[in-house]
Formats: C-alpha cells, sequence, structure tokens
C-alpha cells in the first residue's frame, strides 16, 4: 500500500514524517488520534495524506512494542519535552519493522525530519537508534515481555487471556491489523446486489457480508467520494456487527424508539432505513457536537429522527414520562473491540477504567429502563469484549430489576452467561457485544 510513496521527494517525506510526529506526540500526552489527524491533514499534499495516515495508524497499531524497543535501545529516557523525538523514533521503528518503505529510505527521511520538527540535534540520536535496530532487530525482538511482543499492554494482554483463553492469540493478531471498510447498502434506494454490480463498474471490488443484509466488505479502502452515489444516500460506511443492532432491536412498523447514545448516528438512521414506516425514533446523546454529526448523516440520507441532548443515566430529566416501545443502549465503554480501527486505545486506556464503564453502564440502563414501555424490548450493546462491561452489567442489571428478563439471541458470535459475543476477525467484522432484554410489566 505504501509504495506508491517510495518515489516522493525528500523534503515532502521528511515533511509527512515531522508531521506524523507531532501527531503521534499528541495521542502520547493523552489525546485521542482523530482529531490532531484531521487538523494535520489540510496542511499536506493530497498526494501525502495516506502516508501520513498510514504511519500515524501503523504506528499506534505496535505502539506498546515499539515503546518497549526504545527502552532498549535509548541509554536515558528523553525529556517529556521532547515528546515529538520519541514519537519521531516510534515511526522510524515502524517503518523498519513493518512497513513496505525500503530501511534506506525510511532512515534517510526519518533522521531529516529531525530539523522539520526544529530538533536538529537530535539528528545523530535518531540515526544511531534507528541504525542500531537495523543491526540488531532480532536479538532486540526476542528480549521482549510476550505482551510488549503482541503490541498490547501488559493489563489488556492479560484480560484478553483471561476471559478468551481460546481466543486470545487472534484476538491480539487481530487488533494489530488493518480492518477492512464495510460499508452498509441503504436499501430504500438500491439493492445490495445492484450497488456491488455498480462498485465494480467503478473499478471498485466488493463482496456481500454474511451478517446482515446491507453489508458490504471492499477489497481495499477507498474515499467516500468514490463510491456510487454516496453523497445521495445510497450506502454509509459502519461495520458489519454494528449493522446488527437494528436487526436484532426487532423494531416493528408504528413502534417508537430510542436511541439513548446515538452519536455519531450510524445505527439511528440504520434504524429508520430497515423499518420505514416505524413510528418516530428519537436519537439521545450528552454531546451536543456529537449530535450534530447525527443530523448530518440523517440528512445526507434524506431522513429524520427526533434529537435530544441529555445524559442517558438521567433521562427522565428530559424524557419526562414518554414511553417506547424499543430502546436501544450502545453503551460507552472501553472500545476494546474495535481496536483495529481506533489504535490510540493501546496507548489511552488503563486498567482501572472498566469498572468506570462498567458503573456507567448500570446508571445508563437504569436510567432509561422506566422509559421502556411493558413488553417492549431494551437491546444493550458495546463495542467492548471485556465481560466485566458485558455479561457482568447485564448480570447486575438482571439482579437488581424484578421485571426485566432476557431474550435469546439468534446463534451469532460466541454465548456468554447473558447475551452474546462478536469476536473481531481479519477480513471480518469488529468485535461487539448485545444482549436483548423485555420489561415483563
Amino acid at each position: 500500500m505504501l509504495r506508491e510513496h517510495r518515489r516522493v521527494t525528500a523534503p515532502s517525506a521528511c515533511g509527512v514524517r515531522a508531521t506524523a510526529a507531532t501527531v503521534l506526540a499528541q495521542v502520547l500526552a493523552g489525546s485521542t488520534l482523530d482529531g490532531p489527524l484531521a487538523q494535520a491533514m489540510p496542511g499536506l499534499a493530497e498526494r501525502d495524506r495516506p502516508l501520513l495516515a498510514q504511519l500515524c495508524y501503523g504506528s499506534l497499531r505496535l505502539a506498546p512494542r515499539l515503546q518497549a524497543l526504545l527502552t532498549q535501545l535509548l541509554d536515558k529516557p528523553l525529556r517529556e519535552r521532547d515528546s515529538d523525538v520519541q514519537a519521531l523514533l516510534m515511526l522510524g521503528l515502524y517503518q523498519l519493522s513493518d512497513s513496505r518503505i525500503p530501511d534506506h529510505a525510511a532512515v534517510a527521511a526519518t533522521v531529516e525530519a529531525t530539523r522539520e520538527l526544529g530538533k536538529p540535534w537530535a539528528k545523530g540520536l535518531v540515526n544511531a537508534v534507528l541504525r542500531r535496530y537495523g543491526r540488531e532487530a532480532e536479538a532486540l525482538a526476542g528480549s521482549l515481555s510476550p505482551a510488549a511482543a503482541a503490541a498490547h499492554p501488559q493489563w489488556l494482554y492479560e484480560a484478553l487471556h483471561a476471559a478468551w483463553p481460546d481466543y486470545a492469540i487472534s484476538l491480539l493478531a487481530t487488533n494489530n491489523q488493518q480492518p477492512p471498510m464495510v460499508l452498509r447498502v441503504n436499501r430504500l434506494k438500491v439493492s445490495r446486489d445492484d450497488w456491488i454490480a455498480q462498485l465494480a463498474a467503478c473499478g471498485i471490488p466488493a463482496r456481500a457480508g454474511i451478517l446482515t443484509r446491507e453489508a458490504v466488505y471492499l477489497a481495499q479502502p477507498v474515499g467516500v467520494d468514490q463510491l456510487p452515489d454516496f453523497a445521495a444516500g445510497a450506502a454509509s460506511v459502519q461495520d458489519e456487527a454494528a449493522q446488527l443492532a437494528a436487526q436484532l432491536l426487532g423494531a416493528r412498523p408504528g413502534d417508537h424508539v430510542l436511541d439513548a447514545c446515538a452519536a455519531p448516528g450510524g445505527k439511528t438512521c440504520h434504524l429508520l432505513e430497515a423499518v420505514p414506516d416505524i413510528g418516530s425514533v428519537t436519537a439521545m446523546d450528552i454531546d451536543a457536537e456529537r449530535l450534530r454529526r447525527v443530523r448530518e448523516n440523517l440528512n445526507r440520507l434524506q431522513l429524520d429522527a427526533k434529537l435530544v441532548t441529555a445524559n442517558a443515566a438521567e433521562a427522565t430529566t428530559v424524557l419526562a414520562d414518554r414511553q417506547f416501545d424499543r430502546i436501544l443502549v450502545d453503551a460507552p465503554c472501553s472500545a476494546t473491540g474495535v481496536i483495529r480501527r481506533h489504535p490510540d486505545i493501546k496507548l489511552l486506556r488503563r486498567a482501572q477504567d472498566i469498572a468506570q464503564f462498567a458503573a456507567q453502564q448500570l446508571q445508563i440502563l437504569s436510567g432509561v429502563w422506566p422509559h421502556l414501555r411493558p413488553g417492549g424490548r431494551l437491546l444493550y450493546v458495546t463495542c467492548s469484549v471485556l465481560p466485566e462491561e458485558n455479561q457482568a452489567v447485564v448480570a447486575g442489571f438482571l439482579a437488581r430489576q424484578d421485571n426485566a428478563g432476557e431474550v435469546s439471541l439468534p446463534d451469532i458470535g460466541l454465548p456468554c452467561m447473558h447475551g452474546r459475543q462478536i469476536m473481531p476477525r481479519h477480513d471480518g467484522p469488529d468485535g461487539l457485544y448485545f444482549a436483548l432484554l423485555e420489561k415483563h410489566r
């Protein structure tokens, strides 16, 4: 994928690496990747933007391994104010170990990027570290801990092995891979088969998914502007596992539905596409700015929903006595099932976060439950693979709600004590958890 960048001129190549180091340094300081990367893109020539994204995503997917290697390669830790140099070293190691960029080009461009960063003093350091890695790569790799070798923080490596001993190796490997680009066909506008044929006519190979009737996998990612009729609402970018939510919720014509944690709106829009004669959909989110994304998606797809800014854990403050036939709770979580799409999670998430997420998830379930009609159903969803956020939360909720019961789900993914777990798979869906609850009275 990076071969097209091999002939990039030296100043451009250095500039891309300096920009990538600046972005990565912000993640090392605690920022998510999305914001800094989006801010950096307009400053680069269009031909350089794919390389910037590849350098940032690739380095973050392997960050725990790269950081462990640097610990061995550096005589002493860099100062905090030189986090951009640390980031540049990580980018250099990534290029040497896991990219298709020729070693000599990677070293030369990364070393010269120190000038672009305004850190010419680091030129010798970067050159020495990268060349030493080139000589000692095998020995250095052999001295890494199992967690670092697998490019995962120690706490997560242990948690995955404890939760899924039979699947941990596959999980770790999948988390380090580039995910497929998956789309959801809007069947109100076009059939999946016809749209795949349109893609083929545009020279974009694609295949149908197997879990949903709308999923389409592209053989290679492309810009959405290249997709036929995307702007007119023919399709949306959404992972296949996420597309299961609308199907499993089982909304019927005339139903009133609450999407309690709706932003950025993929599941809200899918509900409206799947049941065009639905009674109503209310999309609620605590973040007003992210709700604007929901409105943008609705407008592109020519759909409509009522948007409400509120904390789902305190839903009654804005919903009063409103009742719904179906409620979707796509709860905030560790996102450990979508690490390959959000590799900054490896650096940003901490072991103690999991209990905090679980407490928040239970509060959200308790907050929206009074707004479910007797006989109504609530679908609880997370993009986590950790049982503490999934079946344990559902178990805790059922223990405190005597009018709640569990409804069996179709035979998808892996059965849990409560609900079912979809595992992330190479060239397959992301890792999502689902549990369906019903209100008895």
